[in-house]
């Protein structure tokens, strides 16, 4: 049986669950298809030990009710996995999100047909719907990469993907574990995973920055404060350049006295995470300033790592740092000088297979009981490529990206009438504070939509010229950056034979909406508006 609506969203995490809610509010139906068994998107598969989102979560959260903001009380500074999944549930109940949403659907294929002007949406379960639009709220950080190591499949114990971990506790007590991985989930499950183990040897093919979180719990009067201050918060995230309060120091390093540059780098570390990537304005382009930032990091990961081949082996050489997001993490490095921890040096000593036993490598072979694969995702692109999505006159859209993806804004892709894309390539996405930008791109889309019916068009699709001078544009932006040099997933450097070009907008946060607002302004000019 099919159904149809006005609206197809695929994918309940955050710009899914908010897309929803104001599609509701706008009155137009709904089907949604998630491929998890409730809302959460990315916080419900990533429930490995240690999760936590390097955004501060009273800023990583919805924006749109001040009620929702006064009643959902947050207990730590970083709240871990389970506390953030809570809260997206608090929203999904208040908001009555759920009943939009089939779970447990992996959408399959998406076919535009003209004559109808409509998406046939097809999931792996056999669900069938047809909508007028195709919202891809699906996450850019959701299609999890395996690597293809020889033997992968012949490993006899016990198998775990970071990034869809089990929903019950995983005992690691007494056990032999190799960590295979050491971007943000590695890092961040690794100090936890030592504390059980008798053994771990961390397989590390690629040294990444990390910077201690400085977490805390939020006392009440530290609440009382947050509370008071939401809305000038709000208004500094809504106008900053990542959608977060946080700025860089205003004075250049070059202009900034030497005696006092430390003092700014320090007060940035204490900040946390990937806020140390904002201590000094253009530390992301400014060869000498990164390079400051560098040798500080250099000496802070010298007083905690005591092995002097560790220390060497730990210390990132193929990246400017910041050019891979920088982890947060708690007590990571100070977990290599237990005992029960072993870092190999992937570079050194590659993987050879693994074996029903364990894992070999040039310098022979360990035996484990359990192995963790935290070796990140198919970023930006892959949820989207995943899927048969075939537009005007078949073209599919894996082969029309192989390439590099070309998107205008991000939401309209040449060739796919009426299928927005939301957080993909071509926008801030995770470059910025995930919460108000998936507010941001679920109205733009909406109001898209609301426009077309109120003006009579039956279709809206992105000006290839448009979408190639917002491609080029966003290439020419991190080219211009130290980030276009590193081997990052924002390049696609992770996943063999994905071709290599910068995935997310660089121009920031509040220059994106201004020019999404020109667009709207302009009649949505880069969109071809039609009617059958």
């Amino acid at each position: 049986m099919t159904h149809d609506a006005d609206i197809i969203v695929v994918g309940a995490g955050l710009a899914g669950i908010y897309t929803s809610i104001h599609a509701d509010r706008a009155g137009l139906s709904i089907i949604g298809f998630d491929a998890a068994g409730d809302v959460g998107g990315t916080w419900y598969w990533n429930r490995y030990p240690g999760a936590r989102c390097d955004v501060e979560s009273i800023d990583y959260s919805f924006s749109f009710d001040p009620e929702l903001e006064q009643e959902w009380r947050w207990t730590e500074r970083y709240a871990a996995q389970p506390e953030i999944l809570a809260y997206l549930n608090h929203v999904a109940d208040r908001y009555d999100v759920r009943r939009h949403f089939t779970f447990g659907r992996r959408v399959a294929s998406a076919d535009w047909d003209e004559a109808t002007q409509r998406w046939t949406v097809r999931t792996h379960e056999g669900d069938e719907a047809r909508a007028r639009w195709v919202i891809m709220a699906s996450g850019c950080l959701s299609a999890p990469h395996l690597p293809a190591i020889p033997g992968r499949d012949d490993f006899a114990g016990e198998v775990y993907m970071t990034a869809a971990w089990p929903h019950e506790k995983v005992d690691f007590t007494g056990k032999r574990v190799a960590l295979i991985g050491t971007g943000s989930s590695g890092i961040q499950s690794l100090p936890l995973i030592a504390d059980e183990a008798a053994e771990v040897v961390v397989y590390q093919r690629s040294a990444n920055y990390s910077v201690p979180a400085s977490n805390r719990t939020l006392s009440d009067e530290d609440w009382k404060h947050a509370l008071s201050e939401y809305p000038e918060r709000r208004r500094k995230s809504w106008n900053g350049l990542a959608g977060s309060p946080w700025g860089s120091n205003p004075t250049r390093y070059q202009d900034t006295p030497e005696e006092e540059r430390d003092a700014i780098f320090e007060e940035s570390w204490e900040r946390g995470g990937v806020l140390f990537s904002k201590a000094f304005p253009g530390q992301m382009v400014d060869r000498e300033t990164n390079e400051a930032a560098r040798l500080f990091f250099e000496r802070k990961l010298a007083e905690k790592v005591k092995d002097p081949q560790v220390l060497v082996d730990l210390t990132p050489t193929d990246h400017a740092i910041g050019t891979k997001r920088i982890c947060t993490d708690t007590g990571y490095y100070e977990t290599f000088n237990r005992e029960n921890v072993t870092l190999v040096n992937l570079r050194r000593e590659p993987i050879l297979k693994i074996t029903a036993e364990g894992v070999t490598t040039e310098s022979g072979a360990r035996r484990f009981d359990a192995i963790v694969y935290a070796t990140g995702f198919d970023a930006m692109t892959g949820a989207l490529t995943s899927i048969d999505i075939r537009g005007r006159d078949g073209r599919l859209l894996r082969d029309e990206w192989a390439g590099g993806p070309s998107t205008f804004l991000g939401f309209g892709i040449p060739g796919f009438p009426n299928l927005l894309s939301l957080n993909g390539p071509g926008c801030p996405s995770v470059l910025s504070n995930m919460a108000l930008g998936s507010e941001q791109q679920g109205d733009f889309a909406l109001r898209l939509i609301q426009h077309c019916d109120a003006q009579g068009y039956t279709s809206a699709e992105a000006r290839a010229d448009a979408a190639a001078a917002w491609t080029a544009h966003s290439q020419e932006l991190a080219e211009a950056t130290l980030f276009a040099e590193a081997p990052s997933w924002y390049m696609g450097a992770n996943i063999e034979g994905k071709a290599r070009t910068f995935l997310p907008y660089l121009g920031g946060f509040r220059p994106y909406i201004e020019r999404c607002e020109e667009v709207v302004d302009a009649g949505y000019r880069g969109f071809v508006l039609s009617s059958r």
